[in-house]
């Protein structure tokens, strides 16, 4: 048995999970009217949401270089690369919903009267229904990559 592995696979599994509950936190503090309160909680979710998919990446690539399967396992394994370009997708995507959380957030700080425009509310509530449904097919491509897809 390959401590070293187990770790790496248990952080990894731990930080995605987290990932999740943060993208299903923003689409639940999406709803609704948003007042300044919720649009600081959702800038500093958001934050954390950068933090974790970097450290995803990392783990990530710790798996990949120091893990049971080796590199050679992951590097000529489609599923491997569509469960990346998968993530990568979920991350452009966040791209919007940030940007706007970063304006709105100073919006509100310096104007208490401020509200979200309808429009951008529409449009990130958009990007993070997208967000979530590619997201589900991370653990769907995790799950055919550990029976040995993809080779």
């Amino acid at each position: 048995m390959d401590t070293t592995d187990l770790v790496l696979a248990i952080i990894h599994h731990l930080l995605v999970f987290s990932l999740a509950a943060i993208i299903g936190a923003e689409f639940v503090l999406i709803r609704g009217d948003l007042p300044a309160a919720t649009l600081k909680r959702l800038a500093g979710i958001d934050g954390h949401y950068g933090i974790i998919a970097a450290l995803i990446i990392i783990v990530g690539i710790g798996r990949v270089f120091w893990g049971l399967k080796g590199w050679e396992f992951y590097v000529h394994n489609w599923v491997f690369w569509a469960k990346m370009a998968a993530f990568g997708i979920v991350g452009l995507l966040s791209i919007i919903p940030t940007v706007r959380f970063i304006s709105w957030n100073r919006q509100a700080s310096t104007n208490p009267a401020f509200a979200v425009p309808a429009a951008e509310l529409a449009s990130v509530k958009s990007y993070i229904r997208a967000e979530g449904a590619i997201f589900l097919l991370i653990p769907v491509f995790a799950a055919a990559m550990a029976r040995g897809y993809g080779i």
